[in-house]
């Protein structure tokens, strides 16, 4: 699975980097960046967290093909 951000959406307002912060990092220059865009199957069930706790809806997984 791949982590996709919709930057023009993205906030930066780090909840998800609360919830999975080996994953997001919202730095000192206020821009959220994405650590692992393809993070292990393991991860999912925090990812979905991300996905559904995200404020203004920019974040989504797509699946690899």
């Amino acid at each position: 699975m791949k982590v996709v951000v919709d930057y023009d959406e993205c906030a930066s307002n780090a909840v998800c980097m609360g919830i999975l912060p080996e994953v997001f990092e919202v730095r000192d220059d206020g821009y959220l960046y994405v650590l692992n865009e393809h993070p292990p199957e393991s991860m999912r069930e925090k990812l979905r967290e991300c996905v559904n706790g995200c404020p203004t809806g920019a974040i989504s997984l797509v699946e690899d093909e």
